[in-house]
């Protein structure tokens, strides 16, 4: 048994790779939507709705297991959520329709969502507020990197055995995540919350956004998510339209995207104990500003070029790996008591605004760069206000 002041790095190991499984199921089949277009004869709008309802059914998730959890415990709430993937990928394996596909990958995301609440969930349980910030930032960047890989596996596997094996490796996945976790993990709730239904669950998000700090915290995260799911949406686009690369080049570049949020999450654990969360935070932000205001300039001066996209973004995402795990433990740790239900709404603030952006940025791509980077930029200091406001003016008064 693990002593609940600690995790083991193979826990943190595990509850990383559970909460990276519902956005990998997510992304993983993104290149066979033209394969399931011409299998099931559907129109393009209709094949994208298995990526865009994932999209919608992973935010309803994490509103769903967050007060689950505070009233059952984190333990069995995660199994439910692994045994409900294992489920939705089935049915996806077996779907002989378009209907019946969509179903399978909304249940399949649903079930994936509960990494996402309660591994954060755990370690603020077992952790104090600035090292769970540490042990997130782990989490943070192994949900991001798992998902900007799938992509190329997905092709890979749907190349060799055909998409329905991408459905197979996620319901292995989920087998022996459930197996691990009900070998390894703990109950670390110390104190049930009582849960009375939709009422309770909306009593309670009441009092969450009643925190002027919980809110700071929770939109900074927000809008620090659709800085990065703007681009990664069409950042794609842009390279073939706009860039005249071919979209082989795409893979090569994109690399630099993780590497830079991977940065910014060792930072944010290096020096999460030598300085204060709402420091870190300010700091990240104000990097991924600058990094999106750079880009615009060097498009401004004509270098409309790949590396003068991709690099200064990588320098915003290298700022935004610092802020989100910090500000996503801090909104946690602004009610302990609630700690699965904040967890829960600050994902669905997350996975629902940066999906209406993702569309957004879609509409009004203009065969150039800009309107993508000035959202971006418009998102990157929004998310910087909202803390400031939000949260240090807050706490300037209350001192």
């Amino acid at each position: 048994m693990l002593k609940l002041n600690t995790l083991s790095k193979r826990m943190i190991i595990l509850l990383a790779a559970v909460s990276a499984l519902g956005p990998v199921g997510m992304q993983i089949l993104l290149p066979a939507l033209p394969v399931i277009k011409e299998t099931f004869s559907v129109s393009n709008d209709v094949a994208q709705l298995t990526l865009s309802l994932s999209m919608l059914a992973i935010a309803i998730g994490t509103l769903v297991y967050g007060p689950l959890s505070d009233k059952y415990g984190r333990k069995p709430i995660m199994l439910v959520g692994i045994v409900v993937t294992l489920i939705g990928s089935a049915v996806c394996f077996i779907a002989d329709s378009i209907v019946l596909l969509i179903s399978g990958r909304f249940i399949q995301a649903f079930g994936g969502a509960v990494g996402l609440v309660l591994a954060r969930a755990i370690v603020r349980d077992v952790y104090g507020p600035e090292e769970a910030a540490r042990v997130i930032a782990t989490l943070v960047m192994v949900m991001v990197v798992l998902p900007m890989m799938s992509p190329a596996l997905g092709g890979e596997l749907m190349q060799q055995f055909g998409f329905e094996s991408v459905f197979i490796v996620i319901a292995l996945a989920s087998a022996i995540a459930f197996i691990f976790l009900l070998l390894w993990l703990p109950e670390t709730l110390k104190t049930p919350v009582p849960f009375e239904g939709m009422k309770s669950m909306v009593i309670t998000f009441s009092k969450l956004f009643a925190s002027r700090a919980f809110c700071g915290y929770a939109f900074c995260v927000t809008f620090v998510s659709v800085v990065f799911f703007s681009f990664i949406s069409a950042a794609p686009e842009i390279m073939v339209s706009v860039l005249n690369r071919p979209p082989t080049e795409y893979g090569y570049y994109f690399i630099v995207i993780p590497v830079g949020f991977m940065s910014g999450n060792y930072v944010a654990r290096h020096f999460g104990k030598k300085i204060s969360i709402d420091s870190m935070i300010g700091i990240g932000a104000s990097i991924g500003v600058f990094g999106i205001v750079l880009a615009i300039i060097l498009q401004i001066l004509g270098l409309s070029t790949p590396m003068a996209l991709f690099l200064p973004i990588a320098l915003a995402v290298f700022g935004n790996g610092i802020t989100l795990p910090n500000a996503q433990a801090a909104a946690i740790n602004e009610f302990p008591e609630y700690a699965g239900t904040a967890s829960g709404l600050t994902g669905f603030l997350q996975m629902g605004v940066s999906s209406v952006a993702a569309q957004v940025v879609a509409l009004i791509f203009n065969e150039t760069v800009y309107p993508l980077l000035c959202m971006m930029l418009v998102a990157s200091i929004i998310s910087l206000i909202t803390f400031r406001w939000g949260v240090l003016n807050f706490r300037k008064a209350t001192v």
